[in-house]
């Protein structure tokens, strides 16, 4: 089994932006920590990181069909953008979308997601453990589905 790990603009900059809001754990930090708990669980773990729209869905196209499921942490783009929703809708698989903080209890334009409704589930505001949680998540997911031998 294999999940894509999709991380969205400004994340590269974990441990330094606003760490009262995200925590000081780095990217690389979150990868290292997803990647043993793949591991552990013997999954397959590939992670991506851009701060441009369009790499991000050329990254999505590339990978979807050598992937089951993906974590999403769109970033500012979970709340514009269609054509990263239209780009998940046609890869065709299952997806968590996870955010760091808790979105709803910040500024009222991120209370809006434009993936969470096509998502099998989101995670927030649990810093760089929503990530653990999410493949946590989207492992039952594609358990229940027969999509994962558990």
């Amino acid at each position: 089994m294999r999940v894509a790990v999709l991380h969205g603009p400004n994340l590269d900059l974990l441990g330094r932006r606003d760490p009262a809001q995200y925590g000081d754990v780095t990217l690389v930090e979150i990868d290292r920590r997803l990647s043993e708990g793949a591991e552990r669980r013997g999954i397959d773990l590939i992670a991506f990181q851009s701060n441009h729209e369009g790499v991000l869905i050329d990254w999505i196209r590339a990978t979807m069909d050598g992937v089951d499921g993906w974590l999403v942490n769109p970033a500012a783009l979970g709340h514009t953008s269609y054509a990263l929703r239209d780009a998940l809708e046609a890869a065709g698989k299952p997806f968590v979308e996870v955010h760091l903080s808790n979105v709803l209890a910040r500024e009222p334009f991120r209370g809006r997601s434009v993936l969470a409704e096509i998502a099998v589930g989101v995670v927030m505001g649990f810093r760089a453990e929503s990530y653990l949680l999410a493949l946590d998540g989207l492992l039952a997911h594609l358990a229940s589905c027969g999509r994962a031998d558990e």
